[in-house]
């Protein structure tokens, strides 16, 4: 059954998302997906800081958005009361390819005005080898993907100072990392794990050594016990 929200440029719209996302780092599932870019879509602009959840899920959706695109489907969501939301909306960002190729049609439209058999300019022989050069740059590009990881973070015992936990673990910066939501979540005893959300560049990233290597040595494990992988999903 799709999630359905209401109006979400009302305070009472607004109020209903923020209660959702208390317990929940996407709109559908453990990754982000077209269910979050239909939310996002209806949002005219970024929600005030009173809505803390929002802002947070809407400030990781940006980011993803910017670096990676969101492909994956999603269980479905309605958004009543808002203006339609086109298919054009909620699509992702296009890759370079599909870039380079609406170039070459616009310069092929341009050169419907010129001579078609004269001699190739050095200018257009170096604007050919240009987006030659991007064209194989971008293939690269693709060729290094992307995941969207989730983590238990697991203190030592309740007297854990949670937000250092936090602040430690986000501390950490690596080439091709990028944190995301977080929450804790009661695992008895009074004592608490953090879960949270990360995306990672796989030819930058190993989540193995991004644990072993920076999550429990010294100075974070003066907080963090032990980490695991909870989801890993390519993106």
């Amino acid at each position: 059954m799709a999630v359905a929200f209401y109006d979400l440029t009302s305070a009472a719209g607004l109020k209903k998302l923020d209660d959702y996302l208390l317990s929940r780092s996407y709109i559908s599932g453990y990754q982000a997906s077209k269910d979050d870019l239909t939310v996002f879509a209806a949002l005219s602009s970024a929600p005030a800081a009173e809505y803390v959840n929002v802002s947070r899920w809407y400030t990781h959706i940006d980011a993803l958005l910017r670096i990676s695109g969101v492909e994956a489907e999603g269980c479905g969501v309605v958004v009543e009361g808002s203006a339609p939301i086109t298919k054009e909306a909620i699509a992702t960002p296009p890759s370079a390819d599909t870039k380079a190729a609406a170039d070459e049609d616009d310069d092929d439209d341009d050169d419907d005005d010129v001579d078609l058999f004269g001699e190739e300019t050095e200018e257009e022989k170096k604007a050919a080898e240009q987006r030659a050069a991007a064209i194989k740059a971008s293939s690269k590009k693709k060729e290094s993907g992307k995941s969207s990881v989730l983590l238990d973070v697991k203190p030592w015992d309740d007297e854990t100072d949670m937000k250092k936990l936090e602040e430690a673990v986000r501390s950490v910066e690596m080439e091709g990392l990028l944190w995301g939501a977080s929450k804790l979540v009661p695992v008895g005893y009074g004592i608490k794990k953090m879960t949270i959300m990360l995306t990672i560049i796989d030819d930058l990233v190993s989540v193995d050594t991004l644990i072993e290597e920076r999550l429990t040595v010294e100075p974070i494990n003066e907080y963090v016990q032990s980490c695991d992988i909870v989801a890993f999903n390519k993106i």
